[in-house]
């Protein structure tokens, strides 16, 4: 294998990585100072940036759930 085809597949493998724990992480909605008390903004900041991240590389936030783990996700009703 080619040193350029290695960095797509581990480029591809770290984005499949990033994506498996995204879907470990809080939801936005869930993120308050009940559940995070002084941990609040530092949590919120790194979803959003985890979020961005994803979007950069082209991949929505709300479809990486159903992606990662199709057999666990509701059928879309539209």
């Amino acid at each position: 294998m080619d040193n350029q085809s290695s960095q797509a597949t581990t480029d591809e493998d770290t984005l499949k990585a990033l994506k498996i724990a995204f879907t470990f992480l809080p939801h936005p909605m869930e993120i308050n100072r009940f559940e995070y008390g002084d941990d609040t903004d530092r949590v919120q900041a790194q979803v959003k940036f985890v979020r961005e991240i994803l979007e950069h590389h082209g991949i929505d936030p709300e479809e990486v759930s159903g992606d990662i783990n199709p057999d666990s996700e509701p059928n879309s009703c539209y």
